[in-house]
This record gives C-alpha cells, sequence and structure tokens, in this order.
C-alpha cells in the first residue's frame, strides 16, 4: 500500500464527507426553517456535485493505494 495515497485519500473522504453534511444541513433549514424533513431532491441538488467530485477523488486514490 502506498501510504501517501492512501492519506491523501482519507483526507479527501473525510473532508467530503463532512462538508457534504454541513451543506446538507444548509439546504434542509433553507427549505424547512421549522425543522422538519427537507425536499426529497435534496440529494440531487447542484450544491452537492462537487462534494461527490471530492468523494469520488477520494474513493480513487484509496483504490490506487490499494493497488500499488
Amino acid at each position: 500500500m502506498e501510504w501517501t495515497l492512501g492519506i491523501a485519500a482519507i483526507a479527501l473522504l473525510i473532508v467530503g464527507l463532512v462538508g457534504q453534511g454541513f451543506e446538507m444541513r444548509g439546504m434542509r433549514l433553507e427549505s424547512n426553517p421549522a425543522g422538519g424533513m427537507g425536499s426529497p431532491n435534496l440529494f440531487a441538488d447542484r450544491r452537492n456535485f462537487k462534494w461527490y467530485a471530492v468523494i469520488g477523488v477520494g474513493m480513487a486514490l484509496w483504490l490506487a493505494a490499494e493497488r500499488l
């Protein structure tokens, strides 16, 4: 296992998941300020795609680290 790629992959995964969590919380509070459930299309919002890309790159790096 290539440790530098593995550490970078873990860092990207953590940043992506935490960032997406905060983004989703903000979107849910914007769409329904009373604290109820948000829109069913919350995961398809365009603001999530950057986090999906960060998570995808982290997963690809993790796979590359395992294969080396």
